[in-house]
């Protein structure tokens, strides 16, 4: 078996949760590792979305931010922001949003905006971007965070951006359509919301990652699914390509620098 990282077991297992004929609205960050990851192996023609307006893009390497001139120079075409937000992401024209965050709870809403009170925060965070209405026109959301008790935290200090609000049908109840976050995928293991309840529960760990682990990184009493699996490995192509497009991105940041 190859050795790798947690980031990469993670990048890895958020890049097979996409399809080849996905649309999808990437983050800057680890979901758009893990978005390019997949179209550079099992999903050519998938289509990828920034912010910024660039539609169907295909950066040769990772955007510093969503008005990094590589994802223009790559897209079919790039359109204005407001456009960008009420024709294709509010018209239900993107099937997936894939996100991360700062904190996250157990019905996966999001927090980019403070740590610590809003008036006197301990850390003032990015804010929410186009975050709250990815999270909710998209038809579903992928997240991605590496996992410990500083970032999935039993109580949001900020709401920025809805999950499964608390949980059952409340989503549904303030009028929202989409199905919400389906996947969240960390460093130690793959979650899915319950049925019922909408709690993100554990459906599959990471080779080596216990029980036990993933709970001493959560702030909260982590629930299992009754048949947990096993995450496959990375293959060795998967982690071939997924190092050379972070070395790529490297040499290309240090050489503008």
């Amino acid at each position: 078996m190859a050795d790798y990282k947690p980031t990469e077991m993670m990048t890895i297992a958020a890049a097979r949760a996409l399809r080849n004929d996905d649309v999808c609205f990437v983050g800057i960050g680890q979901p758009s590792a893990a978005c390019n990851l997949a179209r550079l192996t099992h999903a050519p023609d998938i289509v990828l979305i920034y912010e910024s307006g660039t539609l169907a893009t295909k950066p040769n390497v990772l955007p510093l931010s969503i008005g990094d001139g590589e994802l223009c120079e790559t897209a079919l075409t790039t359109v204005p922001v407001p456009e960008m937000f009420r024709y294709w992401l509010q018209g239900s024209r993107i099937k997936v949003g894939f996100l991360g965050g700062a904190q996250i709870d157990k019905f996966a809403n999001l927090n980019t905006t403070v740590v610590g009170p809003y008036d006197k925060p301990k850390v003032r965070l990015p804010g929410g971007g186009g975050a709250p209405e990815i999270a909710t026109s998209c038809g579903e959301i992928f997240i991605i965070m590496a996992q410990g008790k500083r970032s999935f935290v039993d109580r949001l200090d900020f709401v920025t951006s809805i999950g499964h609000v608390a949980g059952g049908d409340s989503r549904a109840r303030l009028g929202v359509k989409t199905k919400g976050p389906t996947k969240l995928i960390t460093d130690l293991a793959l979650f899915e919301p319950d049925p019922e309840t909408k709690e993100m529960t554990v459906v599959s760990l990471h080779p080596g990652v216990t029980r036990a682990q993933v709970q001493d990184n959560t702030g909260w009493p982590v629930k299992f699914a009754a048949q947990v699996a096993e995450t496959p490995p990375p293959t060795a192509r998967e982690l071939e390509v997924l190092r050379e497009l972070h070395a790529r991105t490297n040499r290309a940041h240090s050489e503008a620098a």
